[in-house]
């Protein structure tokens, strides 16, 4: 059965707060795989997409890393001052913002050339493990 809906690929910076609550209400815990469709455009390039639809319109829109951090983030009060179709109403995430402080990973400056720099083990000089060594080495012979 064909629709008579118009098509619409959405870009992230043509996204709309008007097309952006649709897809957060049609994807209220974002978008899995499954629900991602995929086509090549009219530039047979792959393009990847979410489909929401409006009486008249279907929008597929550009699956990012910065769609998904905009729909996690998203409050529709942040809209307030913007006409639901203004494009410039959405802006792009700032994704090194977005990494938790859980996720950063600390890493102390050394010198990895410089053996005073590494901490080695304490090992007693006579070790009773050297000579178990040795002698296993003389069971074999």
């Amino acid at each position: 059965m064909k629709d008579n809906l118009k098509r619409v690929i959405v870009d992230f910076k043509k996204l709309t707060p008007e097309i952006l609550a649709l897809l957060v209400d049609k994807y209220p815990d974002g978008y899995d795989d499954d629900q991602i469709i995929s086509f090549k455009n009219a530039r047979n390039e792959l393009i990847e997409a979410v489909e929401v639809t409006t009486a008249d319109t279907k929008y597929l829109v550009k699956v990012s890393t910065k769609l998904q951090i905009t729909m996690e983030n998203y409050d529709e009060d942040d809209y307030d001052d913007y006409d639901s179709d203004d494009p410039e109403a959405v802006q792009e995430p700032d994704l090194d913002a977005d990494i938790s402080d859980d996720d950063d990973i600390v890493v102390e400056d050394m010198d990895i050339d410089d053996k005073d720099d590494v901490d080695q083990p304490d090992f007693p000089e006579d070790s009773d493990a050297d000579a178990d060594d040795e002698d296993e080495d003389e069971d074999e012979d």
